[in-house]
């Protein structure tokens, strides 16, 4: 579970009161207001108006058409799979083929060609299938100590993979800060990795400067004696209130799931501030497109009208090179009004930011994200033999309630995306869609297994039967197998995780997507991972499941369009398609796979403009 989705952080950040509309814009307004990183090629600035939903005919530009050239265009066309040259006019592909056959298609049409990707590859836009835009802002805006690299526009963190390399990485932190009363954030702890932490440990990195440590799997917090000095925190406080006091440990700092909404509101004047948000946006935008992304969708929006103001202002921005799409929350959603005013508040929530001409920030209709069980880094997943060490998984939604959600959405015709981790959470999944199949079929219904991290083989044959498809995270087979074989889950379910060969394998659509900030959201990172399954102790886990160069491709490509019901307009090469393009040094199907993940990325084309990766952005 993501903790936007939590209600602890949702309440707390609903309740985050700015000054006002104009004062949040304002104090947001000078980090949000510079051009974004990358430039265009070409005379005068790349403008990227978004235009996803126009009609094919209002896409067409009597301009010039563009023919680029390219040594090796990858369409994820069945019946048009390479091509050496695509002609672009506006913001809309109208020919792909060889030179000849696209000048051929083009006629009496006036032309100029653009070898400015003669030598490169070009790939339909990259697509993360589901990220969380605020969380990465947060998150990847402090001091970024985790278990594995994180590389971002012009810095590189890298990993910390012992306790004590994590509290040298602590003590270097603290000590580049200048101001005494300025607060040491960092996310990315894991105590698989790097040990136990607690009020006293932290207080060894200081006794006067208030720190807080935000867990690598967002759902816990561990803050020292300043810190919770620093937030009005009294014992008092944390005391007779039910679960939250259960998930809170006051002599040790630490607070997790429920025990969050006791510090979540104090805590996140200090870590989103508007100034602090519309940092981490930006530097989230930089970091998209230093990966190739030029779509992602955030299931479950955390929406509020200044966070939306500032989505606007830096997600919507003319030179903002990709689309950012939002689902609606039906766990949110329904917890706040009830079911039966559900329908109304999802139609209410959608019509914020409806999907049309002229838009690149937009609720796709008719889609909603509900949720199963717990979240795979915390080790929260409900699994049907449990786990080694005796603890066990938790549900988001109860399976009765999500039931009762599901059919509501179902009966009303929605498309149904439901996070799910463990593999008795798929069986209540699959069991409540067998349901609703019997009630009320529909075709072409596209309920997504979302993350997919433990499954069986008799449980991916039922996907298939029921017409589901699975948009899954492949990171999490390379950056937690090692460590979940030892702790959890034992190395047979360990290694098993991410079934993704079965899952092509019986017939049904598999994509892609980061989590972000569960995984990297590098959708050619992602691509390496399916295909390679290397864990960091170099071993291949589960080689059965390894899948093919193209079908990663096409993972991050058209099927994940296709979970959307987008792929009409992005997600391959095709006349008609919207230009969206990502650029590569190298073919991907040419390289040894174990190299996938290091092609070097050009950068993109967003309906029609290209933006290349400034130099200073590749440098980690």
């Amino acid at each position: 579970m993501c903790i936007v989705c939590s209600p602890a952080f949702a309440a707390a950040f609903r309740r985050l009161s700015y000054p006002s509309r104009r004062q949040f814009l304002h104090g947001a307004g000078a980090l949000a207001a510079g051009p974004f990183i990358a430039e265009a090629v070409g005379p005068g600035a790349a403008l990227a108006d978004g235009t996803l939903n126009e009609t094919v005919a209002d896409g067409l530009s009597p301009d010039v058409v563009a023919i680029y050239t390219a040594a090796k265009i990858l369409t994820m066309e069945a019946d048009n799979p390479t091509a050496t040259a695509v002609a672009v006019s506006g913001k809309r592909i109208v020919a792909a083929g060889s030179l000849d056959q696209v000048k051929a298609a083009l006629g009496d049409t006036p032309y100029r060609i653009d070898s400015t990707f003669d030598g490169k590859v070009v790939l339909p836009g990259f697509i993360d299938q589901h990220l969380h835009p605020v969380l990465g802002a947060l998150t990847l805006a402090v001091a970024v100590i985790a278990n594995e690299d994180w590389v971002l526009p012009g810095v590189t963190y890298k990993a910390a993979a012992s306790p004590e390399d994590y509290q040298a990485r602590l003590r270097e932190a603290e000590a580049k800060l200048t101001a005494p009363a300025d607060w040491l954030l960092t996310w990315g702890y894991h105590p698989l990795w790097h040990g136990k932490l607690d009020r006293t440990s932290l207080d060894a990195i200081s006794t006067t400067r208030p720190i807080a440590v935000w867990h690598r799997s967002c759902h816990e917090f561990f803050l020292n004696t300043p810190g919770l000095a620093a937030l009005g925190l009294t014992e008092a406080m944390t005391q007779g209130k039910g679960q939250p006091s259960e998930q809170s440990n006051w002599a040790e700092g630490h607070f997790w799931e429920g025990g969050l909404n006791l510090m979540m509101g104090p805590m996140l004047k200090v870590l989103a501030t508007p100034e602090r948000l519309a940092f981490g946006l930006k530097q989230m935008v930089a970091y998209e497109h230093l990966n190739g992304v030029t779509a992602y969708n955030e299931p479950g929006a955390l929406y509020t009208p200044d966070m939306w103001a500032l989505y606007e202002q830096i997600l919507g921005a003319p030179d903002t090179p990709m689309y950012s799409t939002f689902l609606a929350d039906g766990r949110g959603i329904v917890d706040r009004v009830g079911l039966d005013k559900a329908l109304d508040a999802t139609a209410e929530q959608i019509a914020v930011a409806p999907a049309g001409p002229g838009k690149k920030l937009m609720f796709f209709p008719g889609q909603v994200k509900l949720f199963a069980d717990g979240a795979i880094i915390s080790q929260l997943m409900q699994m049907k033999d449990g786990y080694l060490d005796g603890h066990h998984g938790e549900w988001i939604l109860e399976p009765d309630e999500l039931e009762k959600r599901a059919r509501l959405y179902w009966n009303a015709g929605y498309q149904i995306h439901t996070h799910v981790n463990g593999d008795l959470g798929l069986d209540v999944v699959l069991g409540i869609l067998e349901k609703l199949m019997v009630e009320q079929p529909r075709a072409d219904h596209r309920s997504v297994i979302v993350h997919f991290a433990n499954s069986t083989e008799e449980q991916v044959g039922r996907i298939a039967r029921l017409g589901a498809l699975v948009s899954a995270n492949p990171y999490y087979t390379v950056g937690f197998a090692d460590k979940y074989g030892e702790f959890g889950l034992g190395p047979a379910r360990a290694d098993t995780m991410v079934r993704a060969n079965s899952v092509l394998a019986a017939g049904t659509p598999l994509s892609y997507h980061s989590d972000l900030p569960m995984a990297p959201s590098a959708p050619l990172y992602l691509a390496w991972c399916g295909v390679n399954r290397i864990t960091p102790s170099g071993r291949v886990a589960a080689p059965e499941q390894r899948i093919s160069v193209e079908a990663a491709l096409r993972a991050i490509t058209i099927e994940a369009a296709y979970s959307w019901r987008q792929e009409d307009w992005i997600g391959s090469i095709a006349p008609g398609k919207i230009a969206n393009f990502t650029v590569l040094e190298a073919d991907p199907t040419a390289v040894d796979p174990t190299t996938l993940k290091d092609i070097p990325i050009w950068g993109t084309v967003f309906e029609g403009r290209p933006f290349p990766i400034p130099e200073g952005a590749r440098s980690g």
